[in-house]
């Protein structure tokens, strides 16, 4: 910390509201007399090297925004009447600490689900609130599918034996300048659009930075056309949904030419020769007329992503979403493997947690380490989705989304009372089927929303809204892969409290061994970040970030060190010690060991008669660097970048419909109609249309039945479910439904 004409200068890493994304940035905080008043990247940070995105720089805007909600609320009205008196917060404490241990004590802890979004550093706190209450059931509820990275955490788990990024030395302290990296020849960029998001604990220009700095060509998968595939060698514009035949199709390639790194293969893979006899059922003549994509060019991009030495694969959420997504995942992954493209500069490496540090635990496995086998061994016999899907048992221990709505609307097996939602605005962002979500919402008797703007969710359903920090207001920390970060507190906005904060808390009165452990948050943090033999004050003394060490979380080679297996020695952490191909796991949770393709269940193909009726293909969930989900609608500087929600139509398909460029359309089908403002772009393909989702409008009424007007604008609204992945996980229909469009008339009310 540094002063300046009464400046105070708070150096921080980010992961939390206000940026909204997973984060991982290094920023520098503004401070004068105790208000944030402007920030900047931190240049000494390697993670963005001083880059700052829109969301960050509008951050004073977000933080004192008359709108915002600075103290805790009961609601004293009906429900959805927007009718809210403010309360202590030793009041709502103790009011949710009464409801939560009734509930419990009359239907048991399950009877309570734990609702997550995505954005903050909510994955410790939540599950830290939710085990402590004794609940099985954490859930990214309406997120159908669970299509949000699980699809393919679950694929290079069962594959690998560990979780893989591409490498563009974001695990080396000097970076690109580190001798021990090596710039990619080829990038195969899959279902993603990095330089404008910063997804999945991935920086988006890092992509650009290797383009720019090191040469490195681009292969580009996806439906659109966007600023990365204009620049790429190869562009494979493919049918939505498709992504297994045309991963399976590029490995025909690789397999039939021989271009597989065969030493590589011999010695760290096993199952190949059944991958080979998969992959014979789809030849690239096959794969085109799936794909929509030129025969030639399938077989031009496998050879040079094949012969590139080295190759890095980045993928997004569009995989997840694929009918099969852990199966599309699991070949995604299998490209990188059978290339040797593991674990080497500039390929796919390893990524694990830094230092060992867990903030946010994924897997069963991480939680067996947090809370003990017998603890989960028992949440998992009444954890929603456990019984019907062996991978939800296996290897993610949250509750299944689509099933668990549909518990809630029948109560059965067993009832549900109550949900505590914190960062999921999901009436207006994640939920499929919003309507029947919204339905079975309303059934609840008790409802928890915390949050830091009031918003669909909080008008519909709460009881108590609990007031949420950003990361300039809380002291948290963050290891998700690299580096290891604290995020330092710099100001306090009203009486708002961090995440890590409100479920401390409430965990510590819903279990009093929690204050037996730990006398305060810090506590909690500092004996996590003892595995890296560190403080949280430390952290803070040395700049709020720390490369990894040598050993198991630092690339690269550890396979052949003997780093990555629990006993020493070499090899990878499966069953076999090797990359299985052949997925010992996926066969034990009775699944198809080996990637195969699924037609989506809405398609020209699977559905003609559908087709007929709505002959396009409607792509959402496109991200833009303004907005995130359904976050910063009322933040003034992003929203006059994208004052409306906008629907990207090819000029083809426009005339054909009578459309010119903004007039307001329906995008509608079988299960509604939503509205949006037509731009003619030459970005989509004249049998799709792309819109952003997350839309609703701050400045509209927000009681019942406006509810801020998400029923007129939330495109997913026409998403069906449940989910169509046969491992649970993946299959989410948001880039694959047939709609067709109407022309509005009147004006835009």
């Amino acid at each position: 910390m540094k002063r300046d004409k009464g400046i105070q200068e708070f150096k921080t890493s980010t992961w939390s509201a206000g940026a909204g994304c997973h984060g991982g940035c290094g920023q520098k905080l503004q401070v004068k007399n105790g208000r944030l008043i402007k920030v900047e990247g931190n240049e000494e940070h390697p993670w963005n090297q001083g880059r700052a995105c829109p969301r960050v720089l509008a951050l004073t805007q977000f933080m004192y925004h008359p709108d915002r909600l600075t103290q805790p609320l009961k609601r004293v009205g009906a429900r959805g009447e927007g009718k809210f008196a403010p309360i202590s917060w030793s009041e709502a404490y103790d009011f949710c600490e009464e409801k939560l241990k009734a509930i419990r004590d009359r239907d048991g802890a399950e009877a309570v689900v734990f609702v997550q979004g995505t954005g903050r550093d909510i994955g410790g706190p939540i599950t830290f609130l939710a085990n402590n209450y004794g609940s099985p059931n954490v859930s990214q509820l309406g997120l159908s599918g669970q299509s949000c990275y699980t699809p393919r955490l679950a694929a290079m788990k069962s594959t690998v034996g560990d979780f893989c990024v591409f490498d563009a030395s974001q695990f080396l302290e000097k970076r690109y300048d580190d001798p021990a990296y090596s710039y990619p020849e080829v990038i195969l960029v899959w279902g993603a659009n990095p330089p404008p998001t910063c997804a999945d604990g991935f920086f988006g220009h890092w992509i650009v930075d290797c383009m720019r700095r090191g040469g490195s060509q681009i292969i580009c998968i996806e439906p659109r056309h966007t600023w990365l595939s204009s620049r790429a060698k190869y562009h494979l514009q493919l049918r939505p949904g498709t992504d297994g035949a045309l991963a399976l199709g590029m490995l025909n390639v690789i397999i039939q030419e021989g271009l597989y790194d065969q030493a590589f293969v011999e010695r760290w893979t096993v199952g190949f020769d059944r991958l080979r006899k998969r992959v014979q059922e789809y030849p690239p003549a096959r794969v085109a007329a799936i794909t929509w994509v030129p025969e030639e060019l399938i077989v031009a991009a496998a050879r040079l992503y094949a012969t590139a030495k080295p190759a890095g694969l980045h993928w997004g959420l569009a995989v997840d979403m694929a009918p099969e997504g852990t199966s599309v995942a699991q070949a995604l992954t299998h490209l990188w493997s059978i290339t040797g493209n593991v674990d080497i500069p500039g390929g796919n490496v390893i990524a694990r947690p830094s230092h060992g540090v867990t903030t946010y635990p994924y897997t069963t496995e991480e939680l067996v380490a947090l809370f003990g086998q017998e603890h989960m061994d028992r949440a998992s016999q009444k954890r929603i989705g456990a019984d019907r899907y062996p991978m939800v048992k296996g290897f993610r221990a949250w509750a299944h989304p689509d099933l668990t709505i549909e518990q809630i609307d029948s109560g059965k097996p067993y009832p549900i009372r109550a949900a505590w939602i914190q960062s999921a605005n999901l009436l207006a962002g994640q939920a499929a089927r919003t309507k029947f979500h919204y339905e079975a919402l309303k059934k609840l008797e008790f409802v928890v929303v915390v949050d830091l703007f009031h918003n669909p969710t909080t008008m519909a359903l709460a009881d108590i809204v609990l007031p949420a920090a950003t990361f300039a207001e809380k002291d948290s920390f963050r290891s998700w892969w690299a580096p290891l970060g604290v995020i330092q507190k710099a100001v306090q906005v009203g009486e708002c409290k961090s995440d890590w904060e409100i479920n401390f808390e409430m965990a510590r009165r819903l279990n009093p061994d929690v204050g037996r452990r730990y006398a305060t948050v810090m506590e909690l943090f500092n004996r996590r970040l003892a595995n890296a033999d560190t403080t949280f004050d430390q952290m803070v003394a040395r700049g709020c970030w720390a490369m990894p060490p040598e050993g198991a979380t630092k690339p690269y080679r550890r396979h052949e060190r003997g780093l990555l297996r629990p006993d020493g020695s070499p090899g990878f952490n499966t069953p076999s010690g090797k990359i299985e191909l052949w997925s010992t796991a996926f066969e034990g949770w009775g699944l198809d060991p080996l990637p195969f393709y699924r037609e989506p269940a809405q398609s020209p193909v699977s559905t003609p008669e559908l087709f007929a009726k709505y002959p396009l293909i409607l792509i959402s969930g496109s991200r833009i660097s303004t907005l995130f989900h359904s976050e910063h609608r009322m933040i003034p500087w992003l929203r006059e970048k994208h004052p409306d929600p906008l629907v990207d139509i090819h000029p083809d398909t426009a005339r054909d419909s009578g459309l010119r460029e903004g007039d307001w359309v329906y995008i509608e089908n079988d299960l509604g109609r939503v509205r949006r403002k037509v731009k003619l772009s030459l970005t989509v393909h004249p049998q799709m249309i792309n819109t952003v989702h997350g839309w609703w409008m701050p400045e509209e009424e927000g009681a019942e039945p406006h509810l801020f007007g998400v029923w007129s604008y939330q495109i997913n609204q026409l998403i069906p479910g449940p989910q169509e992945s046969g491992s649970g996980f993946g299959g989410g229909q948001y880039k694959t439904t047939l709609v067709r469009l109407s022309r509005i008339n009147e004006e835009k009310g």
